[in-house]
């Protein structure tokens, strides 16, 4: 089983506003980026796409380590999805999970690698977090573009 580091970031200028999400995968001596964004999301939302997207682009089952700033994104699949999916997505508050599309569509490609989860406190340094921080606030740049106000 191939083993892949995936290291990932979500950024948001607003919250909600445009956002940016990117992910780095290293593999054998090999790097692969991937980044994109959306007019009008949230952060936790491009945190959660950069995992999804990440994982999405592997070609077969692996081993992967997911390097993340999120807790949010890491305690979500690692602890509170288990709680979410007994009470019908519902949290202790018996209130409707926010981005339960996004963490559907985590669990589901969760399933289907090795995962190990890691978390690094954001904007201290770290390579390839920084890295992935670039790339997304890149990508909210690019929206930024298009939608130019007088």
């Amino acid at each position: 089983m191939k083993k892949i580091f995936m290291y990932t970031d979500g950024a948001c200028s607003g919250n909600p506003g445009p956002g940016g999400w990117a992910a780095l995968l290293k593999f054998n001596g090999n790097e692969k980026e991937l980044s994109g964004g959306e007019k009008l999301t949230t952060n936790n939302r491009m945190e959660l796409r950069a995992v999804i997207e990440g994982l999405r682009s592997l070609k077969e089952n692996c081993e992967v380590v997911i390097t993340t700033d999120s807790e949010y994104v890491k305690k979500g699949i690692t602890i509170w999805i288990h709680k979410w999916l007994k009470n019908n997505w519902k949290t202790s508050n018996k209130k409707d999970v926010k981005n339960r599309d996004l963490w559907q569509d985590l669990w589901d490609l969760a399933d289907t690698h090795k995962i190990q989860w890691k978390w690094v406190k954001g904007h201290c340094g770290h390579p390839e977090n920084e890295r992935c921080d670039r790339l997304a606030r890149r990508e909210i740049d690019k929206s930024n573009k298009f939608n130019i106000k007088p």
